[in-house]
């Protein structure tokens, strides 16, 4: 009898203790799902403002004119010709020179450098590269590119410096797409008798190729808008001509945008949007090539 009251006496105040345990979990859970949806909708309202602000200044001055125009000190003559095509010279050369070296670099790392210590060293290093400021590329390039080796403040330079600031990426990114591939494609091979290079090239390749390419474009959208490091190599902000060969004087478009939006007459700062506009839809154009090619691959292999 004592048992059965004790049991009746503490019975509900372990249900109420549940209860609000459980009523507390929900309401905590509640506050997060609504912090997290606020947070993403400021960030969300603020990207939308400042991309409604541009394209309200920008598009009134986006014509023809603008596009095959050289810049000026006057905002209605000035267009973005030689930006467009400094900007151009200078990612073929990123790519030209950072695809194959990252790619490479990486299928060393991950299919036939040892564990040991100078390995990890590497690894280390290489992942500490890719969080480094893109304004210290800018004065190792001045350091060596432009004093070191000679090649004064061109595209050349420019776009070797800009190599080596998408260079870590890509190879973090090429030997994830590596190691993302099942070990037992390479033991099928290895078992009727190919080399571990035909293994690699004939395999391994064709199969991480679609994260290799879109980690690569990704990369390059990166480096076509990066302005710090150019700034610091010394890219002129103001050129009425076209580029004559690799080691001529160039500018770029965020540096264009960067002049201009520097200047205190506000039909410049039209005309940056105006400018802005344009490299949005260059890297908008280029993420989805990288989809595109994502996708095409993924069927092919």
């Amino acid at each position: 009898m004592a048992t059965s009251e004790i049991r009746r006496n503490f019975a509900p105040a372990e249900d109420m203790s549940f209860d609000a345990i459980q009523g507390s979990r929900r309401l905590k859970g509640m506050l997060l799902v609504a912090f997290s949806i606020l947070a993403l909708a400021v960030g969300v309202g603020m990207v939308l403002t400042l991309l409604i602000d541009v394209l309200v200044r920008g598009l009134p001055w986006l014509d023809w004119q603008f596009l095959t125009s050289f810049d000026s000190r006057f905002p209605e003559r000035a267009g973005i010709l030689a930006a467009m095509v400094g900007t151009a010279l200078t990612i073929v050369i990123t790519v030209i020179v950072s695809l194959p070296v990252g790619i490479m670099s990486a299928i060393y790392l991950e299919e036939y450098a040892r564990d040991n210590w100078f390995t990890r060293l590497i690894e280390i290093n290489i992942a500490n590269l890719a969080a480094v400021p893109s304004i210290i590329y800018g004065l190792l390039g001045l350091a060596v590119f432009v004093r070191f080796f000679g090649l004064n403040r061109s595209i050349l330079a420019g776009g070797l410096t800009l190599a080596l600031l998408v260079l870590p990426i890509i190879i973090v990114v090429s030997r994830e797409a590596i190691r993302s591939v099942p070990n037992g494609i390479r033991q099928a091979a290895y078992g009727i008798g190919a080399t571990q290079w035909q293994t690699v090239w004939h395999q391994v390749l064709p199969v991480a190729l679609p994260g290799i390419l879109t980690g690569n474009i990704l990369a390059a959208s990166r480096a076509i808008g990066e302005t710090a490091p150019l700034v610091t190599l010394g890219a002129l902000t103001f050129i009425p001509f076209l580029p004559k060969d690799l080691l001529d004087r160039f500018t770029v478009l965020p540096i264009v945008i960067f002049n201009w939006s520097s200047k205190p007459q506000r039909e410049f700062h039209d005309v940056a949007a105006a400018a802005i506009i344009v490299l949005l839809g260059i890297l908008l154009l280029i993420n989805l090539l990288a989809i595109v090619l994502r996708q095409r691959l993924r069927k092919q292999f």
